[in-house]
């Protein structure tokens, strides 16, 4: 899945990213769920996930909750959806990506964090 391009020291990365979903706290996921849903036409799947309730809702990822849990799911500047978690991870790690929380399974499926090698922390999932 990568190549070396014209210059033996230069490693492209070929890993899909299939969708890019935003990453939003809100204080009232109630409140804001309806705005959401008439934004993108899309109704809300609601789920919990270590202490934070959260709202799927198109490509935003809406979520609340007390500040402690909050914290951890908003240190991830957005989620990224993969069609091979297991080779995304791979690649990003050989092109520098620091792995913060390895694969692991979600209700939603799996997933993993990463630093990338110039500083955003994002998840990536997939099957």
């Amino acid at each position: 899945m990568t190549f070396a391009g014209a210059y033996e020291d230069v490693m492209v990365l070929i890993v899909t990213i299939d969708s890019v979903v935003v990453r939003q706290r809100v204080e009232d996921l109630d409140a804001a769920v309806p705005f959401y849903e008439e934004l993108t036409g899309s109704s809300a799947s609601r789920f919990t996930f270590a202490g934070v309730t959260l709202a799927s809702v198109g490509p935003f990822l809406l979520f609340a909750g007390p500040d402690e849990a909050v914290q951890r799911v908003a240190g991830v500047a957005a989620t990224l959806t993969v069609a091979d978690l297991d080779a995304a991870v791979e690649e990003a790690e050989a092109g520098g990506a620091e792995i913060v929380m390895p694969i692991q399974p979600t209700p939603n499926g799996r997933r993993a964090v990463l630093r990338h090698p110039y500083g955003g922390v994002f998840e990536y999932v997939g099957p």
